[in-house]
């Protein structure tokens, strides 16, 4: 089943059980998609839809740290539900050691031998890995590598 169709399932489901929660972190995501598809004047494929999943876990974590900083723990636990949504409809995340071994072969493919190459790793690791891996911790692998 294609994550678009997922999602409609799921919220039909969260509108019958009346979880107003989960309905309004799908409902969230739903608009996220559908801003994507006007900016694209076109359907998204899976892998466009994970790209805007991705990004809204990107939002969520950053929401989570920033209200952790500010003492708002009612709003930490309402980011923490809403990742956990997005992240259900997101396939496995990545073990480190595939990860690491990603990163490897993209440095090898790309030739790279220093961390002015960065950008044109990332640019080869990142179809592989969104949706699949925290590309902050990509970006970390990718470093280290580099720098040693």
């Amino acid at each position: 089943m294609a994550i678009t169709e997922r999602i409609e399932s799921d919220m039909v489901k969260a509108a019958k059980a009346k979880d107003k929660g989960a309905l309004s972190a799908i409902r969230m995501i739903k608009t996220a998609l559908h801003n994507r598809e006007i900016d694209l004047k076109r359907s998204l494929d899976d892998g466009e839809t994970l790209q805007v999943l991705s990004s809204l876990v990107k939002q969520r974590r950053d929401s989570i740290e920033q209200f952790g900083k500010g003492g708002r723990q009612d709003l930490v636990e309402k980011e923490e539900r809403e990742l956990a949504i997005i992240q259900g409809f997101m396939p496995d995340q990545m073990s480190e050691t595939e990860i690491s071994a990603i990163v490897e072969k993209a440095v090898a493919e790309v030739g790279a031998v220093g961390m002015k190459d960065m950008g044109k790793v990332m640019k080869a690791l990142m179809p592989a890995v969104t949706g699949r891996a925290d590309g902050k911790l990509v970006s970390e692998m990718v470093k280290k590598l580099l720098s040693s």
